[in-house]
């Protein structure tokens, strides 16, 4: 079966971290494998099994931080009829499952420290004992763990065992994010974009503009190439014309005129209003100059001020609600209502 992501890149970073997965690969040794989120890591461990001898064994994916703390021990280890409330029979863990190929082990970090425990005596003899058992069981597995944390930092502050870290790194292979991917960004949008029109059964792939291509080479995707992936599918999905390049790019989904606004529980819209109008005030924005500190009424000169605000951001956006909310940084239903409260609503298109 056809995986949806592959390896894609020539930038000399990743093409660095993919050389150094199939060197490690052949090895029956641990691999700690390191980056941030949407970076690959479990295509990594992917090439590991499959450029070992162990390729025609389980490959075994376990998510660490995806099960509550107490359930851990007995999925990695297993368990035995009767040992806790719910264990009606015996279950294989993880481990068992794995035998005889490789156990891969993603956001190691937040292992419990009873099972960084367990964890150290199977890496360290290949034995484990499941949960109610007496007597250990032998285990034939390789592990690669990943994680997007500073292990050393959690070996520091307590968090992480030392002698486990030090049993796990023989060799640790750090992803690069994809902002540290020199000319990667281009070759992975077209990938995606080409996928996605063969999806929407075009008839061809007609490209982004240079102005999309532009947005998305400065774009710093804090979501690495996952990120990626999600922005330039939604663009051509988005796209009307499949004989044209395709321009819009929408990097916040969730970005909208109508999105709920941001407020604590307490406060009202109209004082969400005003607060955020005056900050809106600075200087920097272009906003008129304040009222004299002299003045003997300080609520008419709010008041004064914030008209003067409003008024000076509808002439500089033709009177264009939209675009005044926005230079304002107001939602569109927050600057309806201070131009309500301010009697502005006729002047205003």
């Amino acid at each position: 079966m056809e995986r949806a992501d592959q390896f894609i890149g020539q930038s000399l970073a990743f093409l660095d971290a993919v050389e150094r997965a199939s060197r490690a690969a052949p090895l029956n040794r641990p691999v700690l494998v390191i980056g941030e989120r949407g970076t690959g890591k479990e295509l990594i461990a992917e090439r590991l099994h499959h450029l070992s001898s162990r390729w025609a064994g389980p490959l075994i994916i376990m998510n660490c931080a995806a099960l509550p703390e107490n359930l851990i021990e007995a999925e990695l280890f297993g368990h035995e009829a009767g040992s806790f409330t719910g264990a009606a029979k015996t279950r294989h863990g993880r481990f068992e499952e794995a035998d005889g190929g490789t156990l891969f082990l993603d956001e190691l970090g937040t292992l419990s420290m009873p099972a960084q425990d367990r964890l150290l005596r199977a890496t360290e003899y290949g034995e484990i004992t499941r949960i109610g058992a007496s007597k250990p069981i032998s285990v034939d597995v390789r592990i690669v763990a990943a994680t997007n944390e500073n292990l050393p930092a959690q070996v520091d502050k307590g968090k992480f065992r030392a002698d486990l870290l030090d049993r796990l790194s023989f060799e640790v292979i750090t992803l690069p994010p994809l902002r540290g991917r020199e000319g990667d960004v281009p070759l992975l949008a077209d990938h995606f974009g080409r996928r996605m029109a063969v999806e929407l059964d075009w008839s061809n792939w007609p490209g982004f503009t240079p102005r999309a291509q532009a947005r998305l080479d400065a774009y710093p995707w804090p979501g690495n190439v996952r990120e990626l992936r999600n922005v330039v599918e939604r663009a051509v999905y988005r796209h009307e014309d499949p004989e044209r390049p395709v321009d819009e790019i929408v990097f916040n989904p969730f970005q909208s005129p109508w999105a709920p606004a941001i407020s604590d529980t307490v406060q009202t819209h109209a004082s969400a209003a005003e607060a955020e109008v005056e900050e809106a005030a600075a200087p920097s924005n272009g906003a008129p100059s304040a009222p004299p500190p002299s003045t003997s009424d300080f609520r008419a000169a709010v008041a004064d001020y914030e008209r003067r605000i409003l008024e000076d951001a509808l002439q500089r956006n033709r009177f264009n609600q939209r675009a005044t909310a926005s230079a304002l940084n107001l939602s569109y239903d927050q600057l309806r209502h201070a131009l309500k409260r301010h009697k502005l609503q006729d002047s205003a298109g």
